[in-house]
């Protein structure tokens, strides 16, 4: 159960690496460029992490959800794939922006995690409601317990 933990930092990350981004586009120093470059490439260290701590418990939550609950933990699964790769592109573009001291490079690197942080509040708050709409990871929750009494009643059977 390290997902949630890592998650948090997952979410965070990104965030303060687009401020940070942000602002060495306002003002563009050498020092700025590393700062906003190495926590890029932390945050897309996090989000990679988190991918894969997330579908290891996703498995273990799995057959406790409700068929909703089910569904939209797939989605929140293929968009954390979607999310590390992606993440991990744009850190290796403004890794490389900052190696050859190319602005431009840096301006699209920023441009997509602008866009990549937006997926990642929206991965947060499907994580969030698989949490706390459908009790992933809340031991007795209610919607587990009825798949458990579900699961019951058909081995009685």
């Amino acid at each position: 159960m390290i997902h949630p933990a890592v998650a948090h930092f997952a979410v965070s990350l990104p965030i303060i690496s687009l401020v940070l981004g942000l602002l060495y586009l306002f003002r563009p120093t050498e020092i700025m460029s590393k700062i906003s470059t190495r926590f890029i490439v932390f945050a897309a260290l996090f989000v990679v992490v988190a991918y894969f701590t997330g579908k290891e418990d996703g498995s273990e939550v799995y057959k406790f959800l409700s068929i909703e609950g089910k569904e939209l933990l797939k989605e929140h699964a293929q968009l954390g794939m979607y999310l590390a790769i992606s993440m991990t592109v744009v850190a290796l573009v403004k890794f490389f922006g900052c190696l050859k001291n190319i602005f431009k490079v840096e301006i699209l690197a920023v441009l997509l995690l602008a866009g990549i942080s937006a997926g990642i509040l929206s991965q947060g708050k499907i994580g969030g409601e698989l949490t706390y709409s459908y009790g992933a990871h809340v031991k007795d929750h209610s919607e587990g317990r009825a798949c458990l009494a579900e699961n019951s009643m058909d081995d009685e059977e």
